[in-house]
This record gives C-alpha cells, sequence and structure tokens, in this order.
C-alpha cells in the first residue's frame, strides 16, 4: 500500500517571502488559500495582468505587492517559498527549474511531478489548525476531509487550548512530570464514552 510520506509544517508565512508567478484564476486560488490561514503573509504576485479579486485582496492585505510584469529569474532573489501557476507550462517549468537552482522551495501547480510541496486543505478553529493532505492525489478529497472537521471540531476547543496553556504554565516538576499531568488532564478527549 501507498504511504503519504509528506512532512507537514506550519510557516509563518509573514516572517517569509513568497512569491506567486501568476495572476488569473489559479493565481488567485493560491493566493486566497494562503490568505486564508495566514492574512499577514509577505506576498509578490507576478503576472502581466491580474484576475479583479487580486487586485481587491491586494488592497485588503498590505503586505501583498502585485508586480505587472512578465517573470524574470531575478524575481526569485530573497524568496524562501514560490508558487508557479500561469498558463503557460514552459514558464512554469522554468520558475521550477530555476527555484531548484536556488534551493527554493516550488510548487506548479496541477503538476505534482513538479512540487516540492502541496498546498493542503486547512481547518481552523482560533489557535487549533489541521492540515489535510492527499499526497497530491485528491484535492476533493482534502476537501470534503476539511468540511467534515470544520463541523465535528466544536467552536469552543480554543477556549480548552487556552484554558490548558494558563495550566501548563504553572505546572512544576522535570518535563516528564508536566508531560504526565497533561496526558492525565487531555485523556478525556480521546476516551469519550
Amino acid at each position: 500500500m501507498e504511504q503519504n510520506e509528506l512532512y507537514p509544517i506550519f510557516l509563518k508565512l509573514h516572517n517569509l517571502n513568497v512569491l506567486i508567478v501568476g495572476g488569473g484564476n489559479v493565481g488567485l486560488e493560491k493566493l486566497s488559500f494562503l490568505l486564508k490561514s495566514s492574512p499577514n503573509a509577505n506576498v509578490e504576485v507576478v503576472a502581466k495582468e491580474f484576475h479583479l479579486e487580486i487586485k481587491v485582496l491586494a488592497e485588503k492585505h498590505p503586505s501583498i505587492k502585485l508586480t505587472k510584469s512578465k517573470f524574470k529569474k531575478k524575481m526569485l532573489k530573497k524568496r524562501h517559498m514560490v508558487i508557479a501557476c500561469t498558463d503557460n507550462l514552459e514558464v512554469n517549468k522554468r520558475v521550477y527549474d530555476l527555484s531548484r537552482k536556488r534551493y527554493l522551495i516550488c510548487n506548479i501547480a496541477d503538476t505534482p511531478d513538479l512540487c516540492d510541496y502541496y498546498l493542503g486543505g486547512i481547518v481552523t478553529k482560533g489557535n487549533v489548525k489541521i492540515a489535510i493532505s492527499t499526497n497530491g492525489k485528491s484535492p476533493t478529497t482534502a476537501k470534503r476531509l476539511r468540511e467534515f472537521f470544520e463541523e465535528v471540531i466544536p467552536e469552543d476547543i480554543n477556549q480548552m487550548v487556552e484554558n490548558l496553556n494558563e495550566y501548563r504554565k504553572t505546572l512544576k516538576g522535570n518535563f516528564e512530570d508536566k508531560v504526565r499531568k497533561m496526558n492525565e488532564i487531555t485523556a478525556s478527549l480521546k476516551n469519550k464514552e
């Protein structure tokens, strides 16, 4: 059986520089997805033309920069992460190849073989965030799982997280003692009867 070997991480996109190459429908989708989780993400979108909604997002988010231009390799300087989503596979492939030479992680939309990472489904409830991956095989399944988790995770879970954080700050003892005490309190989460 094939197994998902992707390593999930949660990036602080307000501390990183992201480049999106492409300003059409897919560029809008990628930008919207990033901003939904990270509303202060530092993103530059490069395209010859921009979808109207990309312009609207840029007006609402001061950390978004729109550059009306064709892609140039110098645009990869001082970047951490790149997404290419033009309607030209040749341009997308060039972005990928140049990104790899610079050790930048890159995602080429709808081309799994040219992706160092995927943008999976995300559920956010306050401080709780769950990322869902189907190994790039089925975005629709990730979407359905996201909808399921959004429905079943209670809205007040953030209050529990805040309360446990306050309790954790009061714990004394070594690391093992703290882990044991936190495990005792949170055991009821998995032992629902």
